[in-house]
């Protein structure tokens, strides 16, 4: 059976989920990843009410939606952050509290505490998310950063995370960062130093996505061959670089996503420089066999027309591992002459 092909629904939270499901399921695909914001999944609603698990689930099913994931990026984004005025615009309201960041930090940390349990009762294994990064900000290293500056960072890191994934692990559910830049891990060496920070904690997974690796010159194939073992889901997003105007950087140059000047940005699956063909091979040889989960970026073109031709495309370029080797006919028998 080939994978499952998903919409992560982060992008759509503007849309109620009932009106959500059906459309996604018309536009080709079979399940959902909740995010949890708008009403697509609300995580203290889950712990507090049998019912709405219960309805939620019913909800998808009418569909013939399943899930296999929550997203749970941006209270985890405030987990570690140097909290300012942006982050009130992306954490829940008991998050968010008095706008202290001190305080935001240790709420957010609570609440991912809190989707973790969440997950289990909706009868979810993977939560993916982001960390959040003390660090981010000394990413050009000027003033100029020492080593002990970053070790201070991935301590921070590690301090507080690592309770976070002892919830996980006591609910057996896997938290799956998406390797992105702003977080603490943003590239294969980053992840390898977060994976240090936390002692290769179990829990700490990986949410690939190609498209945050590829513009920045990331080896994202070796990336995904080097962490198979981590890999819980996998975002299919596109993303074109080396085609601005010149006047833009890989920094982004300060414009918006859309900003014909841009050196980088989003497109729809299969528009872009992404080679999915080699990431089916390598999920192949890995051994992944969940979901292929649409996040749809682009903002060039119609969502609905985006995200349909982004499912049509998942469901063409994927294919199942053989169960045999291609010469095996060859081969003689023992005995045969």
């Amino acid at each position: 059976m080939a994978r499952p092909i998903t919409l992560f629904t982060g992008q759509w939270a503007d849309l109620p989920l009932a009106e959500l499901a059906p459309l996604a399921r018309s536009m080709g695909y079979d399940g959902l990843e909740l995010a949890c914001w708008g009403d697509h999944f609300d995580i203290q609603a889950a712990l507090a009410s049998d019912s709405y698990v219960r309805e939620k689930r019913a909800l998808l099913e009418k569909h013939g939606l399943q899930c296999f994931a929550l997203g749970c990026h941006l209270v985890g984004q405030a987990v570690c952050d140097l909290i300012d005025e942006r982050h009130q615009s992306i954490v829940p309201a008991h998050v968010w509290g008095d706008g202290d960041p001190e305080g935001v930090r240790r709420r957010a940390a609570q609440e991912m505490k809190d989707c973790a349990r969440a997950a289990a009762k909706f009868g979810v294994k993977t939560v993916t998310g982001f960390t959040g990064s003390a660090i981010w900000h000394s990413i050009y290293a000027f003033p100029p950063t020492s080593q002990t500056y970053w070790d201070k960072g991935f301590a921070d890191f590690a301090a507080r995370w690592a309770p976070i994934l002892d919830a996980f692990d006591a609910v057996d559910v896997d938290f799956a960062l998406e390797i992105h830049p702003t977080e603490i891990a943003f590239d294969l060496a980053s992840m390898q130093r977060a994976l240090d920070a936390v002692r290769q904690h179990r829990r700490f997974c990986v949410n690939f996505d190609p498209s945050h690796l590829g513009y920045q010159g990331v080896d994202y194939v070796k990336l995904l061959r080097t962490l198979g073992d981590r890999v819980r889901n996998v975002h299919m997003k596109d993303a074109w670089w080396d085609r601005g105007d010149g006047s833009v950087g890989v920094f982004g140059g300060h414009v918006s996503f859309g900003d014909a000047r841009r050196y980088w940005d989003f497109r729809s699956v299969g528009r872009g420089m992404i080679d999915f063909e080699q990431i089916i091979v390598a999920l192949n040889d890995i051994g992944y066999r969940g979901p292929l989960s649409v996040e749809w970026e682009d903002s060039r073109m119609d969502r609905v027309h985006g995200a349909t031709e982004s499912a049509a495309f998942c469901r063409r370029v994927d294919f199942k591992p053989s169960g045999v080797s291609f010469d095996a006919a060859f081969e003689k028998k023992q005995g045969d002459s």
